[in-house]
């Protein structure tokens, strides 16, 4: 995705929303799978928010749009975007993000706003190269690297949250 999605910075978020979508529907139409509607609109939800949202939040708002959705259709929409790139899961919060840098493999470090709950996605290779050098040190073959940290964005840093 080229227009980076800083949750916590001004950003063009329907732009944002609208690149998601058409990322995610080229990938898979080069991988020959099938983005049906529901595994679309969780898709899209999860990028509306760009807060973290876990799967029971998905469902009630796929419920209030009129969706007979069950916590299992759900969650095979949430595996199948995982599977190809399109979300991560915030262990940390039991949740998922629209992942910012879909189409290539990558490590990823979130940021993650413990008071407003907005998370960034960074690509750090450094941090990616260190723990993939430690990996090696101890004969460990690293296949997936995930860094969550914790703290306070800019905006809740400086004050008051408004949300």
């Amino acid at each position: 995705m080229s227009v980076s999605a800083l949750p916590y910075r001004p950003h063009n978020h329907s732009a944002c929303v609208s690149e998601a979508l058409s990322d995610a529907r080229r990938i898979c139409r080069a991988r020959n799978v099938r983005l049906t509607p529901t595994r679309e609109r969780v898709l899209e939800l999860v990028w509306q928010s760009h807060k973290p949202l876990g799967a029971y939040d998905l469902l009630a708002l796929l419920t209030t749009e009129g969706y007979s959705a069950a916590p299992p259709t759900v969650y095979r929409a949430l595996d199948f975007l995982q599977q190809n790139g399109l979300v991560h899961r915030i262990a940390s919060l039991n949740a998922f993000i629209g992942c910012t840098h879909t189409g290539s493999r990558h490590s990823s470090l979130f940021l993650i706003c413990r008071s407003c709950r907005n998370v960034l996605e960074l690509t750090v290779p450094q941090v990616a190269e260190a723990l993939g050098s430690v990996s090696e040190a101890e004969g460990f073959t690293a296949e997936e690297t995930t860094v969550e940290i914790a703290g306070l964005c800019p905006a809740c840093k400086s004050g008051p949250n408004d949300e």
